[in-house]
């Protein structure tokens, strides 16, 4: 808002306590809700004695919270009221629920993902482990970790997924892109892996891609809700250049011939040192269910 003339300053004015007279002192303590205050010069007060202001500097003195009087005061003087300008070159103390963010000086992104450090810096939630992405599966073949979350920030990767196939004998597999899901490595040595399981099912080892699967995560997995699966992977170093995209894995699958429960174990690597931006995760069968991608700072 324009002005004509100076801006109006704001200030923390205050009205002090009242102040019995004694008779013959000069010296009093000035308060407000009991709490000794100290204004900044003599100037910044207004004050009024058996109804007459008094002229600051010649009729009082203040130094700290104590206003000093030229003259004794006596029996039958009254001190009418002590009233502390706030400075114009101060705010004071802002009144409850005023300052709002637009008025931090602080430095970074303000959003629904940061907070505001003791620095006066804003950083993302978690600090070194951050929630990257979350979302459903619904007759879904595949699932893609783009570029979006796949960046140089984090050195490790963790996805949460699980679901169902209406469709029984399915496999699940992981291949990875250096151009953002436009071609993914796909050849017969692209890819090494192994896993084992408990139950009925034997563990699998390999060196080979299986029909662009990638690394084999889960195989001869049972079809039907109540007998989906639950995978955790660890993806480590994907934006390196100089070591390996490397993938270890727990899950938890139920066998294809008689639904029975399987434990699974597993590692897997991209035989390549690339920096791989995408990362996907394919379905031989339409899957229905849900992912969490987690971002984890490295050293």
């Amino acid at each position: 808002m324009a002005y004509i003339g100076r801006e109006p300053q704001v200030g923390n004015f205050q009205v002090c306590d009242a102040i019995s007279v004694v008779n013959g002192q000069a010296a009093y303590t000035m308060q407000v809700n009991s709490v000794n205050v100290s204004p900044e010069t003599a100037n910044h007060v207004l004050c009024s004695v058996n109804g007459i202001l008094q002229r600051s500097g010649s009729s009082f003195t203040v130094s700290g919270s104590t206003i000093t009087f030229a003259s004794n005061l006596v029996t039958g003087d009254v001190i009418d009221f002590i009233q502390i300008l706030g400075s114009t070159l101060d705010l004071g103390v802002p009144s409850d629920s005023t300052v709002s963010l637009a008025k931090l000086t602080a430095t970074g992104t303000k959003d629904a993902t940061t907070f505001l450090r003791g620095d006066n810096t804003f950083a993302a939630a978690g600090g070194d482990v951050a929630l990257l992405t979350s979302g459903t599966l619904s007759s879904a073949s595949s699932l893609a970790l783009s570029s979006t979350y796949i960046t140089s920030t984090y050195q490790y990767y963790d996805l949460l997924i699980t679901g169902y196939s209406a469709t029984n004998n399915f496999q699940t597999g992981i291949t990875t892109s250096t151009n953002n899901g436009s071609s993914y490595a796909g050849g017969s040595s692209d890819y090494g892996w192994m896993f084992t399981s408990t139950g009925t099912q034997a563990g699998y080892s390999s060196i080979a891609d299986q029909d662009d699967t990638g690394v084999v995560i889960n195989d001869e997995q049972s079809d039907g809700a109540a007998t989906g699966f639950a995978h955790r992977v660890r993806i480590t170093n994907p934006m390196s250049s100089t070591h390996a995209t490397q993938f270890q894995w727990t899950g938890v699958g139920h066998h294809q011939s008689n639904d029975d429960v399987k434990a699974l174990y597993g590692v897997g690597f991209r035989q390549a040192a690339e920096a791989n931006n995408n990362i996907r995760v394919s379905f031989s069968q339409t899957v229905t269910g849900s992912y969490v991608l987690y971002g984890i700072k490295g050293s």
